[in-house]
């Protein structure tokens, strides 16, 4: 596939997260709550888990930001949900390394996040992107409010 259809799947990969994210709204049922925000850029977000044996069992967020940071929620949230809280801050590594520009760990499947691999070359957009992984691994690692 040639660059630019690649670049044009990536983007409208972005928007349909950006504009139907996933798992967005109130997790009634969560046990796990996090409040981060991103100052230089304005993004704000909630993201309640229901963690149990070290299982995401569920995962929603809430918040308002730029359309690579709620993506990169929506995205996220679909991925971890029924991940060990060990393999979802593996992913989160990985996802970090990618936002980098760092070499990935080919056993770790990305799907959808590799859409937003593009967003390395901004780094300005970088904390837009890992903001709700940021808040993921300090939920998972117990500093939730």
């Amino acid at each position: 596939m040639s660059t630019n259809k690649l670049d044009q799947l990536y983007r409208s990969v972005i928007m349909e997260h950006y504009k139907h994210p996933k798992n967005k709204g109130v997790l009634e049922n969560g046990n796990v709550t996090i409040d981060m925000n991103n100052p230089t850029c304005g993004d704000v977000i909630r993201l309640t888990m229901n963690v149990e044996d070290d299982i995401v069992k569920d995962v929603n967020f809430e918040g308002e930001g730029c359309s690579i940071s709620m993506a990169s929620a929506s995205m996220m949230t679909q991925m971890i949900k029924g991940m060990t809280t060990e393999e979802a801050v593996k992913l989160a590594h990985s996802f970090s390394d990618m936002m980098l520009g760092k070499d990935l760990d080919e056993s770790i499947e990305l799907d959808d996040l590799e859409a937003l691999s593009g967003v390395a070359q901004f780094p300005a957009r970088i904390k837009c992107a890992t903001l709700s992984w940021k808040a993921m691994e300090k939920g998972v690692s117990g500093e939730s409010q």
